[in-house]
C-alpha cells in the first residue's frame, strides 16, 4: 500500500443553519479545503461523501453527484458512503484506500448532513435508522434509550455516577471555549447537567449531543504529492470494524467490540501503543460513549472510564486530552460530517494551527456508527513513523 497524507482540511461551523441548505454547507466545506490545500477544482481526481440520511432529512438523495456539480467538480467519480454516524470515517477510509492503492493521487473525503429542516421527533425517528428497526425501533427505543441501557448497565456493573457522566459534558464544553465552528462554544457545570431534563434515564439533556447541521472536507495525496507541500499530515492508520447491529445479540452491554477489534488493527498498522498517542478525538455523541471509547481504546481499565474522567486525565493537560475541540457534544454533530470534522481537527493541531493551541505529534480519531455496530479508526500523524 503506498503512503497517504492528508494536506488540505476545511469545515463549516457546526449549527442550526437555516438560511443555508445542504448543498451550500457541502460547497463551502469542498472549496475550503481546496483552497487550503493551494489546489483548483480540476486538481481533485475523486469524491468520497460521508452522509447518513439526506433522503429523509432534506428529501435529496444521490448525493455524491449533487456535490460534485454543486462545488464545479464534475465529472470526477463521485461516491456517497453510509455508516449511520461513521459515515464520514467511512468517506475518510475510502478515500484513503483510493490513494493507497495507487488508483488516484488527489482525493477528497467530505462529510455533511443537513438535520435541523424536520421537527425533532423526526429526526430522532430518522436517526433510529442506524438501529435494529424489528427489534428496537418498533417497540419506541431510541438511541438516547439505547446509550441510557449502556450506561445503567456501566452504573450497576462497575459504580460509575451519574456525576462521572456529567464530567464528560463539562470536560467537552470548556474544550470549545473559543471554537470559531463549535455549536456550543460555552462552558457548563456538573450542576447544569444534573439538572436538565431527563431524557432517557440516567442520561440527562447535557449528557445528550445536540441536532445540528454541516460539513467538513480534507484532501488526501499520495506520498509523492505530500512532500511537495508544507505541512503534510500522514495516515498512519485507518481500519474499521463491526458488531451486532441490535444491542440485545451483544455478549456486553459494558464494551464495543468493534471498537476494540478496529484499535488493535490500527495499533498494530501504525506500530503505535496508546500510550503514544498525543490527543484523542472520540465519539461522544452521549456521555456514557466517551467513557466506553477511552476504555475500549485501552487508556485504561475497563470500568474504570468514569474515574478517569472524574481524576482529570481527559482535560487538555491531563494524562490523554480527549476532544480537546469541543467533541460532538459541544461542537455539534451533524452526523455525516462528524468522522471528517474529527479529521480536520487532528490534522490542525498536528500542523499546530488549531485555536486550542495544542500542537501534537500524533492523534487518533474514533468514530461510532449507531450503538457501536461500526468502529471507523483512524491515526494521523507529523512523521510517517511514530
Amino acid at each position: 500500500m503506498n503512503k497517504v497524507a492528508v494536506v488540505g482540511v476545511h469545515q463549516t461551523r457546526f449549527d442550526e443553519h437555516w438560511d443555508k441548505s445542504l448543498r451550500d454547507l457541502a460547497r463551502e466545506a469542498s472549496l475550503g479545503a481546496i483552497s487550503d490545500a493551494g489546489l483548483d477544482n480540476s486538481d481533485i481526481k475523486s469524491l468520497y461523501v460521508g452522509n447518513m440520511s439526506g433522503g429523509r432529512f432534506v428529501g435529496q438523495e444521490h448525493i455524491a453527484a449533487l456535490i460534485a456539480d454543486h462545488a464545479g467538480m464534475n465529472p470526477i467519480p463521485a461516491v456517497r458512503c453510509e455508516a449511520a454516524c461513521a459515515s464520514g470515517a467511512l468517506a475518510f477510509r475510502e478515500a484513503y484506500l483510493a490513494v493507497a492503492s495507487g488508483k488516484y493521487d488527489i482525493v477528497m473525503a467530505l462529510g455533511v448532513e443537513k438535520m435541523t429542516d424536520l421537527k425533532t421527533q423526526d429526526v430522532i425517528t430518522s436517526l433510529m435508522g442506524a438501529g435494529d428497526q424489528e427489534w428496537e425501533a418498533s417497540i419506541g427505543l431510541t438511541f438516547a434509550g439505547l446509550y441510557a441501557l449502556m450506561a445503567r448497565a456501566h452504573m450497576n456493573k462497575f459504580g460509575t455516577t451519574q456525576e462521572q457522566l456529567a464530567l464528560v459534558s463539562v470536560n467537552n464544553h470548556k474544550n470549545a471555549v473559543g471554537s470559531p465552528f463549535a455549536q456550543f462554544p460555552f462552558e457548563i457545570t456538573v450542576k447544569d447537567v444534573l439538572a436538565s431534563p431527563i431524557i432517557a434515564d440516567p442520561l440527562h439533556l447535557l449528557d445528550c449531543s445536540p441536532i445540528s447541521d454541516g460539513a467538513s472536507a480534507v484532501i488526501l495525496v499520495t506520498e509523492k504529492l505530500a512532500k511537495t507541500f508544507a505541512k503534510p499530515a500522514w495516515v498512519l492508520a485507518s481500519e474499521q470494524a463491526t458488531d451486532t447491529l441490535a444491542l440485545h445479540d451483544r455478549k456486553s452491554l459494558v464494551e464495543m467490540l468493534s471498537t476494540k477489534i478496529a484499535a488493535k488493527k490500527a495499533y498494530d498498522e501504525a506500530g503505535i501503543q496508546p500510550k503514544n498517542i498525543d490527543v484523542l478525538e472520540v465519539h461522544d455523541c452521549f456521555s456514557i460513549n466517551e467513557i466506553l471509547c477511552i476504555e475500549d481504546l485501552g487508556f485504561c481499565e475497563k470500568g474504570k472510564g468514569g474515574a478517569f474522567v472524574e481524576a482529570g486525565k481527559i482535560s487538555k493537560n491531563g494524562e490523554i486530552p480527549v476532544n480537546t475541540t469541543g467533541g460532538l457534544k459541544a461542537g455539534g454533530h451533524p452526523v455525516g460530517a462528524t468522522g471528517i470534522r474529527q479529521i480536520a481537527d487532528l490534522v490542525k493541531m498536528i500542523r499546530g494551527e488549531c485555536y486550542n493551541r495544542l500542537s501534537v505529534n500524533n492523534g487518533l480519531a474514533l468514530n461510532i456508527g449507531g450503538s457501536g455496530a461500526t468502529a471507523n479508526i483512524n491515526i494521523l500523524g507529523r512523521e510517517l513513523k511514530v
